[in-house]
């Protein structure tokens, strides 16, 4: 069974699935107290949980510049001291944040700020080079991102990065940066079997590009988890675009969605976690779900998800009939 897959054009051979490292990070505070964090963490638990996840054959680890303010690249530059060469590297910047007062102090797309923030996170991350670095700015639109071009190719010549990417739910977006960039090698969007995009899928198809997928299990809806979170969790005071959560607990709407395919997506004796990630190997050879843990229990959880590989076909297409509204109609021709 393969268990790894392609970085897009950069031709880097991932794990076909990674861990996200948002929720290491702890607090991060927006305006206006809106949490952008998952809480406190425990670091010695966040370490134990990267050194499982390596021993799991998980070799892609997904950070950024502002997650926790900077604390999830110092924990994850501790945890892969002495195995730097065992993982592949993918951080982000454009959002600016203050490591003493955890809080976010706005966006900065600008070319300099670019060269900047990756310094920070060399020095954070303990090492001399980031495999994949990331615009982190959504909505940023296109022509802006193409900014930052030539800078980002000037830092591939360095060495300091061996391919770069956008983390966008836009399409077009996406498309326009992947066409105007050589060593653009992959978009990180929202998809889960919830919100699946089609349209990034195809962009990702056509330019040879990776799916990173970003929210793989619904922000923690998918593992079937029912405890009310604190206020100090992003989805405890979910922002607008976090639909799955409701003051803190999974919405009536989208538990009921989840009832109806649990039975698919555990057929075949894997746990609802494991089906949602089988459902999104099974949805394309280009996605890597890069589900986020914060604790060695959720690694061997989400990446004993490898052992089963993508979710069967007979189940992949119940679980399309069920979803069948969510999903757009075909284009006519």
């Amino acid at each position: 069974m393969t268990t790894t897959r392609i970085l897009g054009r950069s031709g880097i051979e991932v794990s076909a699935l990674g861990m996200g490292c948002w929720a290491i990070g702890g607090p991060l505070w927006g305006d206006g107290g809106q949490p952008f964090g998952w809480g406190e963490v425990d670091d010695d638990e966040s370490i134990r949980t990267i050194h499982r996840a390596l021993d799991l054959g998980v070799t892609l680890f997904d950070t950024a510049s502002n997650y926790g303010a900077g604390h999830s690249e110092r924990v994850l530059g501790r945890a892969l001291a002495g195995r730097r060469d065992r993982a592949v590297i993918a951080t982000k910047f454009g959002n600016r944040a203050e490591e003493a007062t955890r809080r976010w102090t706005g966006t900065d797309p600008s070319p300099g700020y670019a060269v900047a923030s990756l310094e920070e996170s060399l020095r954070r991350l303990g090492t001399d080079h980031v495999d994949l670095y990331q615009l982190h700015i959504n909505d940023l639109p296109a022509s802006a991102a193409l900014d930052l071009v030539d800078t980002l190719e000037g830092l591939v010549t360095q060495g300091k990065i061996r391919a770069y990417g956008w983390s966008t739910d836009n399409p077009a977006s996406a498309r326009a940066f992947a066409e105007g960039g050589p060593h653009c090698a992959a978009v990180q969007h929202d998809e889960s079997v919830f919100k699946d995009n089609a349209e990034m899928l195809a962009v990702c198809d056509a330019l040879d590009l990776a799916s990173l997928n970003r929210g793989p299990l619904a922000m923690g809806l998918l593992t079937g988890a029912r405890r009310a979170v604190g206020r100090d969790d992003v989805r405890g005071a979910a922002p607008e675009w976090l639909v799955w959560f409701t003051d803190g607990r999974p919405t009536p709407e989208w538990s009921a969605r989840l009832e109806a395919i649990r039975g698919a997506l555990t057929a075949d004796g894997r746990t609802l976690a494991q089906g949602a990630l089988g459902w999104l190997l099974a949805r394309s050879p280009r996605t890597v779900p890069i589900p986020g843990c914060r604790t060695v229990a959720q690694a061997e959880e989400n990446y004993g998800t490898l052992a089963y590989g993508p979710l069967p076909a007979d189940a992949f297409a119940e679980v399309e009939r069920l979803l069948a509204d969510l999903r757009p109609a075909p284009a006519s021709a």
